[in-house]
């Protein structure tokens, strides 16, 4: 089997990852950053590269694709070594050390684990209706925004992503309808108010029925409460029902798993040796899952595993500013 040596294996490109990257090869540590995604980036390369976020500090706002390009930057003067579209399937230790074996038979030799796997893998919830339809135009993201420009964009679901699909479209789509089940949203009342102010409609009450189109979506039916059924032009349906996670393989490592995170104490230690956590997948008392917290538990993670990698050195490396 190929074998690569390092110093830290991070298992998961997030922003959690990709900022320990750059934070361990500041501490001088060689990195491997592993992801079964084909790009790094983790949930926001996946689900939302066009949203806007608002709580990075130093950020008024940014976009998560430029989020995620920053980071990558970041850490590109420490050259770590991206394995992507790989997952990592076992761990195992030899002498306290720990290896990982990867899908494709490569094995990682290293120092210290730290896994920064959001919350593992991750796959959309269905749309039923869409089960029987073979053709293009149906998706659970959107990866580029001007790839719907000029079309008629139904979007199905009533969470922060349905509303966040809405607003960044709103514009660009010809347009754009939410079509949720419920009077209720799950998503935040300044977003549905936004999308309101806009005059997007936004039809409750009401289940996609059957999608229409041979080679690609060209309509939807929707059978909406004390109305009855209608008919949507449609040339392409977001369906934005959520994601269902699994830690997969992580789930037989041995871990201390509290549900669908891994147990850690106040160093992001987990219960194997010279194995860490950080970010979503990482749990403790009061744990707040933020971007910004990932990036807090990441610095801590990475300088804990330095000390254990070599007990002279020191906790605290210095400010940045000090040793660029």
């Amino acid at each position: 089997m190929p074998v690569l040596t390092v110093d830290l294996a991070i298992v998961g490109a997030g922003p959690t990852g990709l900022f320990a990257a750059y934070y361990a090869g500041f501490r001088g540590l060689k990195t491997a950053v592993l992801d079964a995604l084909p790009e790094a980036g983790g949930q926001i390369t996946a689900m939302y590269p066009e949203k806007q976020i608002f709580d990075v500090a130093g950020f008024p706002e940014i976009k998560g694709r430029d989020l995620v390009q920053n980071l990558l930057r970041q850490a590109a003067p420490f050259e770590p070594a991206y394995l992507l579209d790989r997952q990592a399937v076992k761990l195992e230790h030899r002498d306290d050390k720990p290896a990982l074996e990867l899908a494709d038979g490569t094995r990682i030799e290293t120092e210290a684990v730290l896994i920064t796997g959001g919350l593992g893998s991750f796959s959309p919830r269905p749309l039923p209706a869409a089960e029987g339809f073979h053709g293009a135009g149906i998706v659970y993201f959107v990866p580029e925004l001007a790839a719907h420009a000029g079309q008629d964009v139904v979007i199905v679901g009533g969470g922060d992503s349905a509303f966040d699909w809405a607003l960044a479209l709103h514009g660009i789509a010809r347009s754009t309808t939410i079509v949720h089940r419920r009077e209720k949203f799950r998503a935040h009342q300044a977003s549905v108010e936004r999308v309101r102010e806009l005059g997007v409609p936004v039809i409750v009450n009401a289940q996609v029925t059957a999608i229409h189109g041979t080679e690609v979506v060209n309509g939807v039916d929707i059978d909406v409460k004390d109305e009855g059924a209608q008919t949507l032009p449609a040339d392409a349906i977001v369906a934005a029902l959520g994601f269902t996670a699994d830690l997969g393989p992580l789930a037989e490592w041995g871990l201390d798993l509290d549900h669908r995170t891994i147990a850690v104490d106040s160093t992001m230690a987990t219960n194997l040796p010279r194995v860490y956590a950080a970010g979503d997948i990482a749990a403790y008392p009061g744990k707040v899952k933020l971007i910004a917290t990932g990036f807090g538990e990441a610095a801590t993670a990475v300088n804990n595993a330095a000390v254990a990698i070599n007990p002279e050195a020191h906790l605290f490396p210095g400010h940045s500013s000090e040793n660029p």
